[in-house]
């Protein structure tokens, strides 16, 4: 396993700087994000200087690019919005193959028009299941055609809310080019460490043979997030699980500040 963090973890947008950071806090690979380029996340063009930089700023640091972030809400209730999300998603897909990064993260989206992270009663309805499908749809074609992966991450405010819901809707796909961003806290929000480790357990279980990567974030019993080792997550067993079922991925972090970052990559390190 790689040892990984969000490249927006460190503040800057030039890639060199950031990359530099994300090495120097003691991390060899990292899920990039376009904003550390000095573009918007979802842009509404990737200019090749853009891409060159990137790619040399991997090259000086040594610092491998595991994925980019292509987050769109991708049920938002507007479909116009969704078609915006699709076309700028199409530019990260390009930017990605370019630069020879696998995966492209997404958002399976919320029917939260404010805001794509956050829950919404008809979350659960199946047009909500549906309009999200369509998008991922024509969101593979444009990944099989680039030759890149996207991951999905199961999130209790979306629409795919758990391992199941994730293996689900790869099977309605029926692509290999759909895979899974396996994040422990974002499987249950209030728990025991007892109810939060078998919940764990069962998604790597599901998950297992489609996890395209693994993030590290933690959440205490009350449903605050966390800091990884500072809540209830139970990291040993999860990257224990993690490497019984076959994963060598990157474990990547987010969720924590970039003063917090050196003791983060100590704390996952023993670990691997």
């Amino acid at each position: 396993m790689r040892l990984g963090i969000f490249a927006k973890t460190f503040p800057g947008t030039e890639p060199a700087a950031v990359l530099m950071a994300v090495r120097q806090a003691g991390y060899e690979t990292t899920q990039f994000n376009l904003a550390c380029a000095g573009l918007p996340s979802m842009p509404d063009a990737v200019p090749a200087e853009a891409v060159a930089a990137i790619r040399a700023a991997a090259r000086s640091t040594g610092v491998s690019l595991a994925a980019l972030s292509g987050t769109y809400n991708m049920a938002h209730p507007d479909k116009a919005l969704r078609d915006d999300g699709l076309r700028r998603l199409a530019l990260v897909i390009e930017a990605a193959a370019a630069l020879d990064i696998p995966l492209v993260t997404l958002c399976t989206g919320s029917r939260n028009a404010a805001d794509q992270w956050a829950y919404h009663p008809d979350n659960g309805r199946p047009d909500a299941w549906s309009d999200m499908a369509a998008e991922m749809e024509q969101a593979l074609a444009l990944a099989e055609a680039a030759g890149v992966d996207l991951g999905i991450e199961p999130e209790q405010a979306n629409i795919v809310t758990s391992a199941n819901d994730a293996t689900r809707l790869i099977a309605e796909m029926g692509s290999r080019h759909l895979k899974i961003v396996l994040d422990p806290a974002n499987l249950f929000e209030h728990a025991t460490p007892g109810e939060a480790r078998a919940i764990v357990a069962a998604a790597i279980d599901e998950a297992a043979g489609h996890i395209a990567m693994a993030h590290a974030k933690d959440r205490h019993g009350d449903g605050r997030f966390a800091t990884s080792g500072q809540g209830i997550v139970d990291f040993p067993d999860f990257v224990a699980r993690l490497k019984a079922v076959g994963f060598g991925g990157s474990l990547v972090t987010h969720g924590l500040s970039a003063d917090e970052a050196p003791d983060v990559a100590a704390f996952l390190r023993r670990l691997l």
